[in-house]
């Protein structure tokens, strides 16, 4: 074998005493042996048949030998670009599977501190605190518009204002072109997603994946035109007697107009209804209780909400359709007909006002949100307290020791007050 000097002009220049032709057909023997290439690379043939290039420097006075990975998965070409990218390594001062493992390090780091990796983080700290609607929507919207977003992959250090804005008004005009319907939600779903932002930096900064919080200078009012608020519309008396004409001639499923009449009967949250599970209620008793985990205010504890017998009536049919046990499922009472996993969607109820023509465009306007507004406005003019009306109606009470004590105070009187909110829409039908 031809010895070239380092410094000789052709010192780069591989010599050339394999083939590939020649490293395939070598045969294992009773000990490894070497079969040597220029510039101290060598392939180790070993009893089992394997073939490891491998290549022997030296550095800081002593020799050390370098395992550059397996034939054929590199042949002899590559095998040569990897000794001389290590040759490089180790005039730097540096042993090659050194530098390979702080540059693995380092792509590791720069994974685990992308956007997206750190909005993963954010959200898997701050789940248990949300409802399951919410953690559904950030989950969905962060996931389209940063997972599979331009700056979702960037380093979360690299992340400017200028992104930001990018993103927070993209969103806005992106939503506008989908449709008329839903320019209002546009603006809405911009801003949060804003809000949203904001904290998976201040989590990244906490955590120490991050300086600086460049949401912070941008204010909601000033990249995206705020939408006028529209309160959810209640239904007036005759409005509401209209509704409930078309509900008994609805066509649609059994168990959705039941959801609507247990609306109008309960005065619940929407998310709150579609969400309960079977063992939630006595039907005995007379009681539903919903788990404060599932209801807006966390802190409010569970909520009590006692059954007029209307409400009784409907449940008790509606276990005949949907109260059968799945095991290792939730125990929905409105589960979803596509996936029985699932409870029925939160727009199912929407879209069943929309075909009785209380929804949606050419329409009154009135949302399954309303009905909280319906009861508490005709409660209000039927006389029933206030205060009993805010605590059935789960309204933040700011002392929490007297929400508390109002809580267990004014059930003999809530469930007064659910009897004859039944008793009136009844009155209603007839």
């Amino acid at each position: 074998m031809v010895i070239i000097h380092k410094n000789h002009p052709f010192s780069m220049k591989p010599y050339k005493t394999l083939t590939d032709s020649f490293i395939k057909a070598a045969k294992p023997k009773d000990k490894p042996y070497k079969i040597s290439d220029a510039s101290r690379l060598y392939l180790l043939v070993g009893t089992s048949g394997s073939k490891i290039w491998k290549w022997n420097y030296r550095l800081d006075g002593k020799d050390s030998t370098y395992s550059i990975g397996e034939y054929p998965q590199i042949r002899l070409a590559q095998a040569r670009d990897l000794r001389d990218e290590a040759r490089k390594i180790v005039e730097q001062g540096f042993h090659p599977l050194q530098h390979k493992k702080i540059q693995q390090a380092k792509k590791k780091h720069e994974v685990e501190t992308t956007f997206w990796s750190v909005a993963e983080k954010w959200m898997e700290h701050k789940k248990p605190s949300w409802s399951p609607s919410y953690a559904k929507q950030i989950e969905s919207t962060i996931g389209r518009y940063i997972r599979d977003g331009k700056i979702g992959q960037l380093p979360i250090k690299q992340i400017t204002a200028a992104d930001i804005f990018e993103l927070i008004t993209g969103v806005a005009t992106r939503e506008i072109r989908k449709g008329v319907e839903r320019r209002d939600k546009a603006p809405n779903l911009a801003i949060l997603l804003r809000q949203w932002c904001s904290g998976i930096f201040r989590y990244a900064i906490v955590s120490g994946r991050a300086e600086v919080n460049p949401v912070a200078a941008l204010n909601p009012g000033d990249i995206v035109t705020r939408p006028k608020v529209k309160h959810n519309r209640a239904l007036n008396q005759d409005e509401l007697r209209s509704l409930l004409k078309s509900l008994h001639t609805f066509g649609g499923m059994r168990s959705t107009s039941i959801a609507i009449e247990l609306l109008m009967l309960t005065f619940v949250r929407t998310g709150e209804l579609i969400q309960a599970e079977w063992l939630e209620f006595d039907l005995e008793k007379m009681e539903w209780v919903i788990p404060a985990n599932r209801m807006k205010i966390k802190n409010s504890g569970d909520h009590l909400v006692p059954l007029s017998s209307q409400a009784i009536t409907l449940l008790k049919e509606l276990k005949k359709i949907s109260g059968k046990i799945i095991p290792g499922q939730p125990q929905w009472l409105f589960r979803n007909i596509r996936s029985p996993d699932k409870c029925m969607s939160p727009t199912t109820i929407n879209r069943a006002l929309e075909r009785m023509g209380f929804n949606g465009k050419n329409s009154i306007g009135f949302s399954a949100h309303g009905f909280r507004g319906t009861a508490s406005t005709m409660l209000h003019e039927n006389g029933s307290r206030p205060d009993v009306i805010e605590i059935q109606l789960a309204h933040k009470e700011p002392n929490s020791v007297k929400a508390a004590y109002n809580r267990a105070q004014y059930i003999p009187e809530r469930i007064i007050m659910m009897q004859h909110w039944a008793d009136f829409l009844q009155a209603l039908k007839a």
